[in-house]
């Protein structure tokens, strides 16, 4: 064989020996980072703040029974004028304040009904609802509810679709601030993983918000909402 033949056999042999030192040195590093980014951790940030409701429904029911047909109606036009008056009296505006169409109940057209015990024979039911952003001053209006049965208007408050509702409406303007809060309570929990598992914080992965809620604070003050949200999050960690 020449020499410049063996020569450059030698020389091909080389470059390939470093070529695939090269190649072995850019795999292994290629691999070591995705290890690095194939480790995970997922954690939870929980937002939570309380907020007055910024309107109430507030339905007055109230019942009558009578023998006679045309006197139940003129007490449900008596009792329905003495309520609206007694809210208006009391700063409530017209625009707050809406008359339901009454309900009249002929107990003896029932099949069920008939003449047994003697009762009254038509039974009539009449609501007057608030519907105010002045939950305040609302409220205040409520203490003073006794004061219609000094009137004779006897208030019916046992059914559960004429309770009291609290709404809060502003959600989308605290929206920003919450999931914000949230975020950063995420990653203050995987900071704290990291750190115990010496590695480091990385970049997001995957991050979604959950569902906000609102619900009463307690039975007891059911125009506090409590207000929250979790945001789960996935981070990448590093060595």
């Amino acid at each position: 064989m020449k020499p410049s033949t063996q020569n450059g056999l030698i020389a091909a042999g080389v470059s390939f020996v470093v070529g695939m030192l090269v190649l072995g040195f850019f795999l292994n590093s290629a691999v070591q980072t995705f290890r690095s980014f194939d480790r995970t951790v997922t954690v939870r940030g929980l937002a939570e703040q309380e907020h007055l409701a910024d309107v109430v429904i507030w339905p007055i029911q109230f019942t009558l029974a009578s023998n006679d047909q045309e006197d139940i109606y003129r007490q449900l036009e008596r009792n329905t004028a003495i309520v609206v008056d007694f809210l208006q009296a009391r700063g409530v505006e017209d625009t707050e304040i809406s008359v339901d169409v009454p309900s009249v109940t002929d107990r003896s057209a029932q099949r069920w009904g008939g003449d047994a015990g003697g009762g009254f024979r038509y039974v009539a039911s009449q609501s007057v609802t608030v519907y105010s952003g002045r939950v305040e001053d609302i409220r205040s209006v409520m203490r003073e509810i006794g004061d219609l049965g000094k009137q004779g208007v006897i208030i019916s408050g046992e059914d559960y679709q004429f309770r009291t509702e609290y709404l809060f409406t502003r959600l989308n303007d605290i929206k920003p601030e919450m999931i914000e809060e949230a975020t950063i309570e995420a990653r203050k929990v995987a900071e704290k993983f990291a750190e115990d598992s010496d590695s480091q914080l990385g970049k997001i992965k995957t991050a979604s918000q959950g569902q906000f809620s609102i619900s009463d604070r307690d039975r007891n003050n059911p125009h506090i909402k409590n207000v929250r949200v979790v945001s789960t999050i996935v981070y990448y960690l590093v060595d």
